[in-house]
């Protein structure tokens, strides 16, 4: 039987003898591997060829000196064998956790119920599954997905954590610091993912089991399953459910009061992570805008989280009502002016097809979303509204009163969408990981981005639309020429900034990095400030960097790691100090005494470093 050793070694000899290996040709060696195995025998694939490699370099010193691969081969190998390259394409490797169950203070109609998952998600979702093996332990949630990432060929130097669940205030406040605070932890005490601190990893897993808790399938159908019935049927709410579940599961309970910690603990885990091998360069964090206060920014702001994920859905006040989405428009005109004045990025989630809705009304109300001075988020989530099983959106279906759109509808509403979307704004995605499973009616198909896209390319030979969203220009994991980049500057207008959006271009129009900055309108800001009795973190001459981002491939804190992963692209070319210095000088001139920058955790040696101090929930330098 031939080895994995064999294939990796044919795929060296063909890296020193071509330079490089297309996806066909790896295939191609990897199927003639396996073309004389058994359905029985075990086959080869892709996914297990990193692993195997980085094992052998890390335990097995003398068999990888064997194989004899120089510096220059083994980065062609490892590009090679990297499975889904685009992961880290953004400039970050993205690990998502979820919060454990929780009883939620809304209850909206199209809302899923499942008593497995915090309210609004589904146990079948990716993220939701992993969540659910690991006990919704942070810890073991981040230590799981690292190891998963290096696996794949990903470099993790660079960690954005994005903190799911469906309303983050709704949990307590001990629970909240302990949840960042053990995330912070994971990544820490991580010094190689393939090595993860087992005993620790065992231990929690011990924890939680000894306390009755399970990540079995059956077990944990069977735990919900009278419960969950009663909500499909309309006899129980989720909120109700949810208690009698876990309020009086002694074990849940014991759990809960294990998962607590102090601000002075989280610090300490700050701490360590600005100098660790594992940074975190973001921390997002899903709220509802009705949550949004001074009080609740400050917690996010100590948590280290820098930007808020939120569920606008819509800004017509008869479409929320009829949703039962109990918030006024004018409240969340308000959370977006408090986010960009504590300097948050602004990642809003807009539904379409939501119940009294048309495809007509969804194209109008999201231009007002992305034009009007009110709104105008830095990032959407764009998806269509779908009935899963157990919602009260299934009897509006039953009796006729909504409908799901066509496929034809939804992707002309979605094409609109995209056409009229800015160029400082990035659609993150257009679809919920709901499997097709769990939808009753509505959208099913994971290429729905893909199908839009197509339909917006062909037509532009005709008309040429023009597709300015980030995420559609972003170059990805193509190698970038800094000589060949342009420094553009968008300026608009919200009600209570003035917002550059600086961005490098090359001359395809394809983005390389951009910058946030938001001036506060002095008079506006006083106004503001006086008519709600607030106070804010930052004074009115103070300028705020929102974010800095630099887009290809990831490139390494260290120029060597372990395990031997390295990119190259756009970063560390000093793309971004061009851009801060930029910033700097524009809010000097506007006549700003001071910038401040809402950095994340990670980043704060890289401010020290262009002359930032530490001053309070952000870093600020004199200008």
């Amino acid at each position: 039987m031939e080895t994995t050793e064999t294939i990796l070694l044919e795929i060296r000899d063909a890296l020193v003898a071509q330079g490089q290996l297309d996806a066909k040709q790896l295939a191609h060696i990897i199927r003639s591997h396996n073309k004389n195995l058994s359905d029985s025998e075990q086959h080869h694939a892709k996914k297990k060829l990193m692993p195997y490699y980085l094992e052998v370099k890390r335990a097995e010193p003398e068999r990888w000196a064997r194989w004899d691969i120089s510096a220059a081969v083994e980065k062609q190998l490892l590009a090679t064998l990297q499975v889904k390259p685009r992961r880290t394409a953004s400039g970050v490797a993205t690990i998502s956790v979820i919060t454990k169950p929780q009883k939620c203070s809304s209850d909206c109609l199209y809302c899923p119920n499942d008593l497995r998952m915090p309210k609004s998600y589904l146990s079948n979702e990716p993220a939701c599954q992993r969540a659910e093996r690991n006990f919704f332990d942070p810890y073991l949630q981040v230590s799981s997905r690292l190891r998963t990432l290096t696996e794949m060929g990903h470099p993790t130097d660079k960690i954005e954590l994005i903190v799911l669940g469906g309303t983050w205030s709704d949990y307590p406040e001990t629970y909240q610091i302990w949840f960042i605070s053990e995330l912070f932890r994971a990544l820490n005490e991580a010094e190689s993912p393939l090595e993860a601190h087992k005993d620790d990893v065992e231990q929690r897993r011990e924890f939680y089991l000894s306390h009755g808790l399970s990540s079995n399938e059956t077990e944990l159908e069977a735990f919900v399953h009278d419960a969950q019935q009663a909500i499909n049927d309309g006899k129980l709410t989720y909120n109700q459910a949810a208690a009698l579940l876990y309020d009086n599961h002694e074990g849940w309970q014991a759990v809960a009061r294990a998962q607590r910690a102090t601000f002075d603990e989280l610090a300490f885990q700050h701490h360590r992570n600005e100098a660790a091998q594992h940074r975190v360069v973001g921390l997002v964090i899903e709220t509802r805008p009705d949550t949004i206060n001074t009080e609740s920014l400050t917690l996010l702001r100590r948590l280290g989280c820098t930007k808020i994920q939120m569920g606008i859905q819509s800004v017509d006040a008869d479409i929320l009502k009829a949703n039962a989405r109990n918030m006024s428009v004018e409240k969340i005109q308000e959370s977006f002016e408090l986010l960009r004045l504590f300097g948050f990025k602004i990642h809003a989630h807009f539904m379409l097809n939501l119940y009294g809705s048309t495809p007509a009304a969804d194209k109008q109300a999201y231009q007002r979303f992305v034009t009007e001075p009110a709104y105008m988020p830095d990032e959407v989530k764009l998806y269509p509204c779908a009935l899963v099983e157990g919602t009260r959106l299934g009897a509006l279906y039953a009796d006729g009163s909504w409908l799901p759109y066509s496929e034809e509808e939804l992707i002309a509403v979605l094409s609109d969408n995209v056409l009229n979307t800015p160029s400082f704004m990035r659609i993150s995605r257009m679809i919920r990981d709901i499997s097709a499973h769990d939808i009753v009616v509505g959208n099913k198909k994971t290429n729905l981005r893909q199908l839009v896209e197509r339909r917006l390319e062909r037509d532009g030979e005709k008309s040429k639309p023009d597709i300015q969203e980030i995420r559609y220009r972003e170059i990805s994991t193509n190698e970038t020429s800094i000589e060949t980049l342009a420094l553009e500057t968008l300026t608009y207008e919200t009600t209570a900034t003035i917002e550059y959006f600086l961005q490098w271009v090359t001359p395809e129009n394809r983005i390389a990095g951009f910058l946030r900055l938001s001036l506060p309108k002095k008079e506006h800001l006083h106004t503001f400030l006086h008519e709600r009795k607030l106070v804010l973190p930052v004074a009115e001459n103070e300028a705020m960097i929102r974010e800095v981002h630099i887009y290809g491939k990831v490139a390494e804190l260290k120029e060597i790691r372990l395990e031997g992963i390295t990119n190259a692209g756009a970063q560390h070319l000093g793309l971004g100090k061009q851009l801060i210095e930029t910033a700097c000088s524009i809010a000097k001139a506007q006549g700003y005494a001071k910038m401040n920058v809402i950095s994340s955790v990670g980043t704060r040696e890289y401010y020290r470093g262009l002359g930032f101090a530490d001053n309070g929930l952000y870093q600020q330098l004199s200008l």
